[in-house]
């Protein structure tokens, strides 16, 4: 009685299977499913940022309108401080006059 050494069948080798490869008909389909989305992030990003960007811009120009109107003000205010010191000089020397007359 012959029989096959251990470890042998009878049957044939089994074939493994390759690992799976998109078949180049799908291939296109995923590089453009692929870019699709890489370009939904990009968009996504891109506006994120200028909304960034913007609010920014808001907010700097807000705080340029505050600091000039800050400005405005300080500048009233020394004109008013320098017309008061005027009138106390005439006050000042209309009493000097009198009391030296």
């Amino acid at each position: 009685m012959d029989r096959p050494p251990a470890g042998h069948d009878k049957s044939p080798p089994k074939k493994k299977k390759p690992p799976s490869r998109p078949s180049t008909l799908e291939l296109p389909d995923i590089v453009e499913a692929v870019t699709a989305g890489a370009n939904r992030e990009v968009s996504l990003l891109f506006s994120k940022f200028a909304q960034v960007l913007s609010e920014g811009a808001a907010a700097d120009t807000s705080q340029m309108k505050e600091l000039e109107d800050i400005l405005t003000e300080a500048r009233n205010l020394e004109a008013y401080l320098r017309e008061k010191k005027k009138l106390l000089r005439q006050t000042l020397t209309l009493i000097s006059d009198k009391l030296q007359g």
